[in-house]
């Protein structure tokens, strides 16, 4: 598969999605936010990070770069689109993903590992998921509080849109293991055509057991399969 990862001034895991890429043994290419056109891309990754030093508001900024016209024209045309934390943020300012990412909870950054489960292991991004499957996978936002409205809520549990949600070490989904505070402890949603992912966890940092564990790989594997 080719990938593009979409570089902004302030993002800090264009290299760690990059290196996770090339180990799964993808085609990555770094498209600097300025370009004017993709590679030809089988998948469209948004990194985490600080894009534009968060100024104005997270993912703000970032949301009307260059670039973004062509990721929203190959999204349209039902390319792969993977936003991670800061990338997640960047799709919801550009209407790809519906909703928003507001202040944690406790108006701190929050850096931990904390535990995820997964909804729906029936798409492109989570075929090699089992359904229900706890996973540990690291977290590091300031604004990962999920929010959208009634409707879309309503429309999220209907269509099982919903990726990931929050839980703690046993499956058990309840508001002690919620670390910022996201609406229903979701942590991550997917498009109505289920081709965009935009989730707060950053999988790309658990790829290698050396360094941490292997709970994210199964998101690139299930996109190879």
């Amino acid at each position: 598969m080719k990938s593009s990862v979409i570089v902004f001034p302030g993002s800090n895991c264009d290299r760690d999605i990059a290196v996770a890429l090339e180990k799964m043994q993808f085609k990555n290419k770094m498209v600097w936010h300025k370009e004017t056109s993709l590679p030809k891309s089988d998948l469209i990754v948004i990194p985490g990070g600080f894009s534009y030093g968060d100024y104005l508001r997270s993912g703000a900024i970032a949301g009307k770069s260059l670039i973004i016209d062509e990721v929203i024209k190959a999204a349209n045309s039902g390319c792969l689109v993977l936003g991670i934390c800061n990338g997640f943020q960047i799709l919801t300012e550009t209407g790809l993903l519906k909703g928003t990412l507001l202040r944690n909870k406790n108006l701190k950054f929050i850096n931990k590992n904390v535990n995820i489960k997964v909804i729906n292991n029936d798409t492109k991004f989570s075929n090699k998921f089992k359904k229900d499957e706890i996973l540990k996978i690291n977290i590091a936002h300031n604004e990962g509080n999920y929010f959208t409205d009634k409707n879309h809520l309503e429309e999220l549990n209907k269509e099982n849109l919903v990726a990931f949600k929050y839980c703690d070490e046993k499956g058990n989904i309840n508001e002690e293991a919620n670390p910022n505070g996201s609406l229903e402890n979701i942590a991550g949603i997917f498009s109505q055509r289920k081709n965009i992912l935009g989730m707060m966890p950053h999988p790309e940092r658990m790829v290698d057991e050396i360094i941490s564990n292997r709970d994210g790989i199964n998101l690139f594997s299930s996109l190879l399969n």
